[in-house]
């Protein structure tokens, strides 16, 4: 989904949620977090709940406004991250992205487990924050997968493309080299049904938390 890397800041705190932990899924565009993220929520709708992030690209063909992201223009989004109203924030390829305090609580609200599709920059400034989520890091099994894959989309220019995976390639070096412990799993996304299964296991304690919150 949501690629970024400039310009990043942490903002207010946010409080952490009671009970079930939230879910931070971070990964190259392409890997397939969004394909497993569906498939997360198709399967346990009722326990999860998706953070919807804003941008100030235009919508890609088939992307509603709300359910995708929240399409706003530079200024609002500006006005907005000054204003504090933001988790964390980045700018790539001149359009900016983000995760609002309000679209996490309109997720804790419903009392489910509040799921964040942010960059790598996103999950470091989380970090700094009381959010206290599960870190999960989804990668394409190689470069040359992951650029097939971009390619298949039809979305992308020859210098975004280069400037994705250029992206791709440093938050891959970051988790596997640099950064051991930035995440609690890495998932390499060779087989969606394995994915899925490693990413579904990982989460089983929370969803059985949540399941317990939701028949109490």
């Amino acid at each position: 989904m949501r690629r970024g890397g400039e310009g990043e800041h942490p903002d207010t705190p946010l409080q952490g949620m009671p009970g079930p932990r939230p879910v931070v899924l971070s990964g190259p565009s392409g890997a397939g977090k969004s394909t497993l993220l569906k498939r997360l929520l198709q399967e346990h709708g009722s326990i999860f709940g998706f953070s919807v992030s804003h941008t100030t690209r235009d919508p890609r063909p088939g992307e509603e406004n709300g359910k995708d992201y929240y399409f706003v223009t530079r200024e609002v989004m500006q006005q907005d991250i000054a204003a504090g109203d933001f988790i964390e924030h980045a700018e790539f390829s001149g359009n900016l992205y983000g995760t609002s305090k309000a679209a996490v609580r309109a997720v804790q609200a419903m009392n489910r487990i509040c799921v964040l599709d942010v960059d790598l920059q996103g999950v470091r400034n989380i970090k700094k924050t009381d959010l206290r989520p599960i870190y999960i890091f989804v990668q394409p099994p190689s470069l040359d997968v992951l650029e097939q894959r971009l390619r298949q989309r039809n979305t992308e220019t020859e210098e975004s493309l280069a400037k994705r995976l250029a992206a791709a390639r440093v938050d891959m070096e970051s988790c596997e080299c640099k950064e051991q412990g930035l995440f609690d799993l890495i998932i390499i996304n060779d087989d969606l049904d394995k994915a899925y299964q490693a990413l579904e296991e990982a989460l089983s304690e929370e969803i059985k938390k949540a399941q317990r919150t939701s028949h109490s």
